[in-house]
């Protein structure tokens, strides 16, 4: 018990400390810090010996350092390259509070309403994208397409997975890894913007794909 204590005041110190850090650094130590507490909960609720104490907070702040993503100069480079070449386009780039980089890409740009077929001039702005994840052998991507509420559950379901699919088969057709991605489909279930008008729905219908980098083991 006594350890546990320590460790949760240690995690206190941590946080109190993090004002300074960068976000990468921030998220890192506090994952550390967390893993280390419920280790050291966990090897408390096995005995309370100091060595089953060591290790469970041990194993926890290794699990807790490999929570998120690293934010590196790879992925800073790759959020501008991205963000110059999709200016003008409606194409959101942004970088999550999990690190990834994030391609928001609406209908107009990437599939035509009821679609799958890759667009011609969304085909420069993957061919970039495959630029920068072939450059990053620690990448792991998620592709999620997303409908408007035109049509039932039984046809937008999958055709959101099948644009999902779409893209990520031309970004393996790229050179990139087959074992980079994960695709899922969504349907009409998330929207961000009104179905009830065109615009709304044009917003509504369009693929998001997340980009994270693990540290190096």
């Amino acid at each position: 018990m006594k350890k546990f204590v320590l460790a949760t005041s240690a995690l206190a110190v941590l946080l109190s400390g993090c004002a300074g850090m960068s976000d990468t650094q921030r998220n890192t130590g506090i994952g550390a810090g967390v893993g280390a507490l419920g280790g050291a909960a966990i090897g408390s609720a096995t005995g309370g010996n100091s060595r089953a104490i060591g290790t469970g907070a041990a194993v926890g702040a290794a699990a807790g350092a490999l929570g998120g993503y690293l934010w590196s100069q790879r992925m800073e480079a790759q959020k501008r390259e991205m963000q110059a070449a999709t200016q003008g386009t409606g194409i959101a780039v942004t970088q999550t509070q999990n690190n990834e980089l994030k391609l928001a890409i609406p209908s107009d740009v990437s599939f035509d309403t009821g679609r799958s077929t890759i667009k011609p001039n969304f085909v420069p702005i993957l061919n970039q994208f495959a630029n920068g994840l072939r450059n990053n052998p620690n990448a792991e991507v998620r592709i999620i397409g997303h409908t408007d509420s035109t049509g039932t559950d039984a046809i937008n379901n999958p055709l959101s997975v099948e644009r999902a699919a779409s893209t990520r088969d031309y970004l393996i057709a790229r050179g990139v890894p087959q074992q980079a991605f994960r695709i899922e489909g969504r349907g009409s279930r998330e929207p961000i913007a009104d179905n009830n008008n065109d615009a709304g729905r044009a917003q509504n219908r369009r693929v998001e794909i997340y980009v994270g980098e693990r540290p190096q083991g």
